[in-house]
């Protein structure tokens, strides 16, 4: 399965944050934003990504990265020079995706939780179609919606419906067959003139090949793209590390794990950050 990691956008209802850098790159507590999807990917077991953002944002995002061979990836990049809607990373991604399936993140979007490695691993394997991943809210009518009925079968998709049918909110993390980039092409622009991923979505659950996975108790999903849900996720990490010792989405830590560096690799990162608590910590895991 190949990744990609949707970085795009003006950021605009961060400004002015975002005026002079870009939104992956502002520090959600002790790392910067982008690290959060990107260890999504990894924990899925995908090491070719393709980073797709703006022009601008490109070389910080290349800088910050590089090729990923330090972690253990491919990563690769490209542009998306104005904000065409999600569904045209799909049609942006197509020769990296190659024909495969896919799995396809947003930039700002923070998951948490134990045993997410496993529910990733069961999506993959299972994977026939489309797979969404559904968080329960208070708000749902802000979100677009995945209606399911008591054994989990997916019945609807509606975006930010005024009276929602359900409250599982679709997250910014969707896994697809090989089908996907074809979907994509046969779309027209929506009113706001944008490729949108729910047309995607409702194009196999027509079909009946979209699953929901409800992440619920035990899980955290943030959508970081608001200055109060940008600080409400620095919060929630912050606690975390504090009381457990670990870090959330350390992607040193989890290429470790994971076998795609060795412990040496892991440990030389850390001494380039030694005066930082976060190259410390490299260090101490790596011994």
């Amino acid at each position: 399965m190949k990744g990609i990691l949707l970085a795009g956008g003006t950021g605009s209802r961060l400004y002015p944050l975002t005026k002079a850098t870009s939104k992956q790159l502002l520090p959600v507590y002790d790392k910067p934003m982008v690290y959060y999807p990107l260890s999504v990917l990894m924990l899925a077991g995908i090491r070719e990504i393709l980073v797709i953002s703006t022009p601008d944002s490109l070389p910080w995002l290349r800088g910050l990265l590089g090729d990923g061979s330090r972690l253990g990836l491919e990563i690769t990049y490209a542009e998306q020079a104005e904000p065409r809607g999600i569904a045209e990373a799909l049609l942006i991604g197509a020769d990296h995706i190659g024909g495969e399936p896919c799995a396809l993140i947003l930039g700002d979007n923070i998951f948490h939780g134990a045993g997410f490695p496993a529910i990733l691993r069961e999506a993959q394997q299972t994977l026939d179609g489309c797979v969404l991943f559904g968080y329960p809210v208070s708000d749902p009518e802000r979100y677009g919606v995945g209606e399911v009925d008591e054994n989990g079968v997916l019945l609807s998709i509606e975006e930010k419906p005024l009276r929602p049918r359900s409250n599982n909110a679709l997250t910014g993390l969707y896994f697809y067959d090989s089908e996907a980039v074809e979907i994509a092409r046969d779309l027209a622009p929506s009113a706001r003139g944008e490729l949108e991923i729910t047309d995607v979505n409702k194009h196999y659950l027509k079909n009946g090949r979209a699953r929901l996975v409800r992440l619920s108790r035990g899980f955290t999903w943030l959508d970081a793209g608001t200055h109060d849900s940008l600080l409400a996720a620095s919060q929630y990490v912050h606690v975390i590390e504090e009381r457990q010792g670990i870090r959330v989405a350390c992607v040193e830590e989890i290429a470790l794990h994971m076998g795609y560096i060795t412990a040496e690799e892991c440990h030389a990162i850390g001494v380039e950050m030694k005066n930082s608590e976060y190259g410390q910590y490299l260090m101490q895991i790596a011994q």
